[in-house]
């Protein structure tokens, strides 16, 4: 299987994240990239190829322009006031407030983001268009005929609305890539979420349209993050209801009941009959991940590939997240072995 990766990825590097009223190193850090990519190499999966430069056309298909300005000028902007921090937002537009944007830094920052979990630093402009353009050369690979490819993203970017950041996501990715396919001919798209935390922003992005199933397993948002999207009953909305596929799972749910949504997720994806699927690979189900709460063990990865290969469909995996550093590399990679039935 060809793996798409770019170094640009380490340019983004936060200091830190606000935990349980502590300023701690953040979790979203570049040894995890590093760990998967050595696994790829220890099992020779296959071809590693830097990526494609295909321009910002295809990332405004999916984002707002005044978002992708924002995005790329911010640091510049920090930088003229003299600051050496990273740039986090500290007010948000939320209820009681006007969701207008304002013209100071700092009120655009909170206008642009849903959470404190996605500091912009001097080289993150940069990594998050290499990982949007590791995610379309994936892409163009499965357009080319690939049956499966993988895109090891780096930040990842579920998480990202079509113009907020958060989540240590500011580009999504995986919905960069869907709408790519759809542009290139393809009539149906099906994305499968397997990462712990529900993909608010995928969601978001195509929950009024029926050309992308959106399909997602995840931690029950009434006690996980992202909170306030993720529940079984939201389905998508005008054309797009009945397009929306949550499957909530509550903390401690191991490999029996989560092979049991996998089942009804794939089920759904196979009855829509896609022409290509996408994957965000999250693999922060395992059972020793900080931040997450499913019991999912390495073996387990394997089988969840089985699964997705029954599909029978072109098949481009996204990495999202997955926080035990040491083991992200092994669970990833199960994952792509077990779907290429090795």
């Amino acid at each position: 299987m060809l793996t798409i990766y770019s170094d640009d990825h380490r340019l983004h590097h936060g200091r830190c994240e606000l935990i349980d009223g502590e300023l701690k190193p953040c979790f979203e850090m570049p040894a995890r990239a590093d760990y998967v990519l050595a696994r790829v190499r220890e099992r020779a999966l296959g071809e590693v190829h830097e990526p494609h430069d295909f321009g910002r056309a295809p990332i405004e298909r999916v984002h707002a322009l005044d978002y992708l300005e924002f995005l790329e000028g911010a640091w510049a902007r920090w930088a003229q006031e003299g600051v050496d921090g990273d740039l986090m937002p500290y007010i948000f537009p939320t209820r009681g407030l006007r969701a207008v944007r304002p013209d100071h830094l700092h009120g655009q920052l909170g206008y642009y983001s849903f959470d404190g979990g996605a500091p912009i630093t001097a080289g993150t402009w940069q990594a998050i268009y290499s990982s949007a353009q590791v995610a379309l050369t994936g892409q163009q690979a499965i357009a080319d005929g690939a049956h499966g490819a993988f895109a090891l993203c780096r930040p990842p970017g579920h998480h990202a609305a079509a113009d907020l950041m958060g989540g240590y996501c500011y580009l999504n990715n995986v919905a960069i890539a869907a709408q790519a396919c759809l542009d290139q001919g393809a009539r149906r798209v099906a994305i499968l979420d397997v990462d712990y935390h529900h993909g608010n922003g995928t969601q978001s992005i195509f929950y009024a349209r029926n050309d992308v199933l959106v399909t997602s397993i995840h931690g029950d948002p009434r006690a996980e993050f992202p909170f306030f999207l993720g529940y079984a009953d939201e389905e998508g909305e005008g054309a797009g209801r009945g397009f929306n596929y949550n499957l909530p799972l509550a903390a401690g749910s191991d490999w029996t009941l989560y092979s049991q949504a996998l089942d009804s997720a794939c089920q759904r994806i196979a009855a829509y009959a896609p022409d290509v699927v996408l994957v965000s690979l999250g693999v922060d189900t395992f059972k020793e991940d900080p931040i997450s709460q499913f019991k999912l063990d390495s073996p387990d990865y394997l089988r969840m590939g089985a699964r997705i290969a029954a599909l029978g469909k072109p098949t481009l995996f996204v990495m999202e997240g997955g926080y035990a550093v040491e083991e992200i590399g092994i669970n990833a990679v199960n994952v792509l072995e077990g779907f290429q039935g090795t």
